[in-house]
């Protein structure tokens, strides 16, 4: 058992093992494994290491935003002048980095708390049957009262008065000067995996610059002052159709960097989409065209609470962040390398296949590659051996046994000697 152990030790650490490969000189299968490993060549190369960066680790960022508007706008309604400054046109005022710009509106003045006739379409009636008192209704503006009003044959309703009529958008937009409006926006980017912070207020960025400076994606590409009116075109939509009613704009920062070069290469890029809907789209082929919300400015007259009502018709912008920075490293270096090496693999199965089971010599291919063993013809070769083994012992003790029973006679020997000398 000792000498078993040993010897299987032995092999372990003192012998090597290698398969044996067989050499076919046959020009497809040549051609075949040649082109199926430089396809693969083409695709550690090409694909792993120049398109996805193979080599390098990467990392996203921790970002912040920070919005500012400039800008004042003028309407004349109903020969009533209005200016309207960044407190009264941007929601909400606080500079994050998701904001509103009204650039349209329809406004109901002095309403208060009371019994009025709904607008017509919303809840008509021919009797007060059909106006069932304390109910609701999903598009209706206040509680019925069960009361059918004659003269507009629409139910009574306990609401805000007068109801608001907002059937009629106002064209052109009344806030239409909003395309001069200007939007700064500050951004700052960490990447916690390669301990790098970056602003988009980069080398050569300083207050002067920016006091003078208007974002051009040529001329000016990492001026961080946009103009709303640039924003909409860049995007692809038209500011008037997108003002009346409103919609909705992505403002991306894209943060997309190589640490392998200085760090001040890495630099924003600013790109807009629209994220309402396609600008080829018309009114009638979506069911839900722009973007609007209301807001009430409440106040009180002659001891009676009354309120403004405004439908706010405007653009809605998102500061969108889109980070992502490489390094080299040299784990994801030594796994796509190995990962690369493993599918070589794949020539020599592919080849395999055809040799085996698609050339015509595929028979003398088989002899070839592999070494058949049959059970019975072991067990013979293996008495056989024995048999051998057996014979050569017995031989070998009968010789020894002639040997020793030979006279060992000096004499002789020395007689032999002197006779081989003369």
């Amino acid at each position: 058992m000792k000498n078993q152990i040993t010897s299987a030790l032995s092999d372990f650490f003192f012998e090597y093992e290698t398969p044996r490969q067989v050499l076919v000189r046959n020009r497809r299968v040549g051609v075949v494994c040649r082109l199926i490993q430089l396809g693969v060549l083409v695709y550690i190369i090409g694909w792993v290491f120049i398109y996805e960066k193979g080599y390098q680790s990467t990392d996203t960022a921790v970002s912040s935003v920070l919005t500012k508007m400039k800008g004042v706008g003028y309407t004349n309604v109903s020969g009533i002048e209005t200016v309207w400054d960044v407190a009264d046109y941007v929601f909400p005022p606080q500079g994050d980095s998701s904001f509103v710009v009204m650039t349209n509106y329809i406004i109901t003045e002095g309403q208060k708390m009371g019994k009025c006739p709904e607008l017509k379409g919303m809840h008509d009636c021919t009797s007060n049957a059909d106006c069932v008192g304390g109910s609701f209704k999903r598009t209706g503006h206040g509680q019925m009262t069960g009361v059918c009003v004659n003269k507009t044959q629409t139910c009574e309703v306990l609401a805000w008065c007068p109801i608001e009529d907002d059937h009629t958008i106002p064209n052109p937009p009344l806030l239409i000067s909003a395309e001069n409006y200007t939007l700064f926006i500050k951004n700052s980017v960490t990447f916690p995996l390669f301990g790098v912070t970056r602003s988009n207020l980069v080398e050569g960025i300083d207050s002067n610059y920016i006091g003078k400076c208007l974002f051009h994606p040529k001329k000016e590409p990492l001026c961080p002052i946009f103009k709303l009116g640039d924003i909409v075109k860049l995007s692809g939509f038209s500011f008037e159709k997108l003002a009346q009613e409103g919609g909705a704009i992505g403002i991306v920062v894209d943060w997309t960097c190589n640490f392998d070069v200085d760090v001040k290469h890495c630099k924003p890029e600013y790109n807009f989409h629209g994220l309402y809907g396609n600008p080829s789209e018309t009114d009638s082929a979506s069911a839900s065209v722009g973007y609007n919300f209301r807001y009430a400015k409440h106040y009180m007259e002659d001891k009676i609470p009354k309120r403004t009502l405004l439908k706010v018709f405007g653009i809605r912008f998102d500061v969108i962040v889109k980070s992502l920075a490489r390094k080299f490293d040299i784990i994801p270096t030594l796994t796509a390398i190995g990962s690369g090496v493993g599918i070589f693999g794949v020539a020599t199965v592919v080849c395999d296949l055809v040799l085996l089971y698609l050339l015509p010599k595929r028979e003398f291919y088989k002899n070839m590659k592999f070494k058949y063993t049959d059970t019975q013809t072991q067990q013979d070769n293996e008495s056989i051996d024995l048999d051998s083994n057996a014979y050569y012992t017995l031989e070998a003790n009968s010789r020894q046994v002639q040997d020793e029973d030979k006279p060992n006679d000096p004499d002789s020997e020395a007689g032999s000697t002197e006779a081989e000398q003369k």
